[in-house]
């Protein structure tokens, strides 16, 4: 449709107006502009406290974007103090009059002072006060109520870690979400590569005969002591394929359980390090996948498991730690580079194919048994629409 549009322009500046729309619809994500009365359940967006700068008592929602030091003057990092924060109704805004300063109490400085808590950076916020020049500028002062909110452009689910194990990403959006996300999920507790066995026989086991595991591309469930390497025999399947990287099976990335399944030994061989993406012939034993010379496309049923899979490899391994730096991407054929795609066709089967039971419950045994880590992307599906669109 936008190739049809931009076909049909003639004039540079409908040129310029196209590609303007297109990029808004693309960055929405980062922009939630909640607009109300002014009360602590409708809330004025930032545009709307500063048109209504009279000194009346108001709640405005916004995420934080620095610390203001002066009237155009908004500090991103290096922060000196706990004295004020400003807002916007983008995350990514950096045009000082798109913003509203807060200056915050100092019974709400050790939570809210960005000195203290730099990750607050990028969060989404309510703040009650009085609607007052800041620094000359359109501002919030004399507050009597902050905290974060989980309003994140109308997309967003709750799930009963929020308030505990994700407490830190709550409200962010884009790479500070990502930031956060993988500050969270990071050092966990890493299995051995001959201990991911004896896990996968409890995080994939049969609902329905719990002396089975299921395979992941062909669906069968097989007997959890038919491990090994001979054909019809099930291994240990690296979604992310571990040359993408080249961390082998190393305790980390070689190990995480949150993307090794059950497969089936002759699968798991004609899948090899191939990249995800749509299209080619069907599996002769996993007759519901299709594969090419460099592609692989998994069962509809799994499409959705697999790109969570991805994208939590994608926030887990940062390349902090002397750690691979995982990445995704839109190309395939990633060799031996930290790279995985196809981006655009699993952000489409995430959106096919949402999280289900299955998944859950094997995010919570991963999580309560194994590694103590979670993937958020089950728990919260939304968040990938907040890093990498769709």
């Amino acid at each position: 449709m936008f190739k049809y549009l931009v076909g049909k322009v003639n004039s540079k500046l409908s040129y310029f107006l196209v590609l303007t729309l297109i990029f808004s619809c693309f960055n929405v994500a980062a922009i939630f502009a909640a607009s109300g009365d002014g009360s602590w359940d409708s809330p004025y967006s930032v545009s709307q406290a500063i048109s209504n700068q009279y000194g009346s008592s108001k709640t405005v929602q916004g995420y934080v974007v620095g610390q203001p030091v002066a009237t155009t003057v908004v500090n991103t990092s290096g922060f000196t103090n706990d004295y004020a924060i400003a807002l916007a109704d983008s995350a990514n805004e950096t045009n000082t009059s798109n913003m509203v300063y807060v200056q915050v109490s100092s019974s709400f400085r050790s939570n809210y002072g960005l000195k203290s808590n730099p990750d607050l950076m990028g969060s989404a916020v309510k703040v009650t006060g009085s609607l007052t020049n800041y620094f000359s500028h359109g501002g919030v002062k004399s507050i009597s109520a902050l905290e974060k909110t989980s309003s994140s452009g109308g997309s967003g689910g709750s799930s009963p870690y929020d308030s505990t194990y994700y407490s830190s990403a709550i409200g962010k959006t884009g790479s500070s979400l990502k930031s956060s996300l993988h500050n969270i999920i990071d050092d966990h507790t890493e299995l051995s590569y001959s201990g991911v066995w004896d896990a996968l026989r409890n995080t994939d086991k049969d609902p329905n005969n719990s002396s089975n595991v299921i395979e992941i591309y062909t669906g069968r469930s097989i007997s959890n002591t038919e491990n090994g390497g001979l054909v019809d025999e099930w291994n240990r399947e690296h979604v992310w394929a571990k040359s993408h990287g080249d961390f082998g099976t190393s305790k980390g990335a070689g190990t995480d359980l949150h993307h090794i399944r059950p497969a089936d030994v002759s699968v798991n061989s004609s899948r090899s390090n191939l990249d995800f993406d749509e299209g080619g012939s069907y599996h002769s034993v996993a007759t519901s996948c299709r594969y090419d010379s460099n592609s692989w496309e998994p069962r509809d049923e799994v499409k959705g498991d697999v790109a969570r899979m991805i994208f939590y490899m994608a926030v887990r391994y940062e390349g902090d730690s002397g750690e691979v730096d995982l990445e995704l991407t839109e190309s395939v054929n990633n060799g031996s580079d930290p790279y995985h795609g196809k981006l655009s066709v699993l952000l489409d089967w995430h959106q096919q194919d949402p999280v289900d039971d299955w998944e859950m419950n094997r995010n919570d045994v991963i999580y309560n048994n194994y590694q103590y880590n979670r993937n958020p992307f089950i728990d919260h599906p939304e968040w990938v629409h907040e890093i990498w669109g769709y």
